[in-house]
């Protein structure tokens, strides 16, 4: 593997589609995934010299092996994100073994829970973003639909009508998801709080996937921003307080948040009524994309619900649907019934988990409080606690229950969007 100069990219000289800027700043083609490798042959010259390797340079091997994986696109190569391949791969062998045998099921089915909790924990604590978790969602709705077209329509149980109604629930489903991506509602620097706004019309270094775009850099006024926040003391507390507004200095995003607004530390971004980031849709859950939040979860219980139902009807004629889960004699003298009913299994789990999620949303908007409002009220030990902790009161914003609901029914869908956090620098 030869060391080469990296040479940055003339101005003038598009990129065609296998090629790309890396994160050196030089100029590279798809092609050339193992040549100038600098970190990987310094890597295997101290391994092969039996040398100590340095503290950082497994992580620049991984670095570079992560910025040439990459997919040929228009205007340059666009890079293939690692945490989308393991639920590729992963999910369908995993099930297929676990259709083997009843034991297999019942190890794989206990162990892959686990895995998806570790991997939430490990990349929780890091506060990092992953596709792993929305490649998962996506993955398992289309493995599913795929085995029920594939596997159960064949058999002739299930009629055109039933067929239509679970086709019309994926693509709802698919389409609320793309709704509610579109943005929970960034939190901009207010007109009066910014100092100036630099724009620039060159990449920026270290920054490949940003070639040739405009990037703006606001610089914010701290100094009127906390006289802002000296003048704004009241604080909203009820229907009473609504026309008063606390203004919130952000030190991470430099900007005055307006009430109930919340940082993200995952998407370095301030939300507007931030309720959570859900590893789910990898993007947080605010007051732009709440209500369409809500609906996605809705639509996917009930098609997965249906769907399960079907294919239990299929595989376990004879037993009753909501038993069949349980007792199915004689499912696992045939694979492909095997196969389904895994797969019955592993969607239970998941409509199970995310019923759970759906009923703690439900809760707290029934009280008019955020998942990031209730987490910070028990650790300031102000909030009213009912049902061993799964509701949970501030006292603070509700109106009752038909107001709260109206309210959050009537929250604006079209907010004023700030730039994706990737594309604009705060500072």
């Amino acid at each position: 593997m030869r060391r080469g100069v990296h040479k940055p990219p003339e101005p003038d000289d598009p990129l065609c589609c296998c090629e790309y800027v890396d994160r050196k700043g030089g100029r590279s083609h798809v092609a050339a995934c193992c040549c100038d490798c600098e970190d990987l042959d310094e890597a295997c010259d101290r391994w092969l010299k039996r040398e100590a390797q340095k503290p950082d340079s497994l992580s620049r091997v991984a670095d570079s092996v992560a910025d040439r994986l990459r997919v040929p696109w228009l205007k340059g190569a666009k890079r293939v994100d690692l945490s989308l391949l393991p639920p590729l791969v992963l999910l369908p062998v995993l099930l297929r073994i676990a259709a083997l045998h009843v034991l297999l099921g019942v190890v794989v089915l206990t162990a892959l829970p686990g895995m998806v909790l570790w991997y939430y924990y490990f990349t929780h604590r890091k506060k990092g973003r992953t596709l792993f978790f929305l490649s998962l969602a996506l993955f398992s709705l289309a493995y599913m639909y795929f085995l029920f077209v594939t596997e159960i329509v064949p058999r002739g149980d299930v009629t055109s009508a039933q067929l239509a109604t679970v086709t019309t629930g994926v693509i709802l489903t698919l389409i609320s998801l793309v709704r509610t991506k579109r943005g929970p509602g960034y939190v901009r620097p207010h007109p009066s709080d910014t100092h100036s706004t630099v724009t620039y019309h060159g990449p920026l270094p270290d920054k490949d996937h940003l070639n040739g775009a405009r990037h703006q850099v606001v610089i914010a006024n701290r100094g009127a921003a906390l006289e802002h926040a000296a003048n704004g003391e009241a604080v909203e507390a009820g229907p009473q307080q609504t026309d008063s507004k606390r203004k919130n200095w952000c030190p991470w995003c430099k900007l005055v948040r307006p009430p109930r607004a919340g940082h993200c530390r995952i998407c370095s971004a301030c939300v507007q009524r931030l309720d959570h980031h859900c590893v789910w849709i990898n993007s947080c859950v605010g007051r732009a994309n709440h209500r369409s939040f809500l609906m996605t979860l809705l639509l996917f219980l009930l098609t997965s619900l249906y769907g399960i139902s079907l294919v239990l009807r299929t595989v376990c004629p004879r037993q009753n649907v909501l038993f069949a889960l349980l007792y199915c004699p004689g499912v696992y003298s045939q694979y492909s019934s095997a196969l389904c009913f895994t797969c019955a299994w592993y969607s239970s789990m998941v409509t199970g988990g995310l019923l759970h999620l759906l009923l703690l949303q439900v809760i707290n908007v029934s009280y008019n409080v955020t998942e990031r409002e209730a987490r910070l009220a028990l650790r300031d030990k102000t909030a009213r606690t009912l049902l061993w902790g799964l509701v949970i009161d501030t006292g603070v914003y509700s109106q009752g229950f038909r107001h709260n609901w109206a309210h959050f029914l009537t929250m604006a869908d079209h907010l004023e969007q700030s730039s994706s956090p990737a594309f604009t620098e705060l500072v």
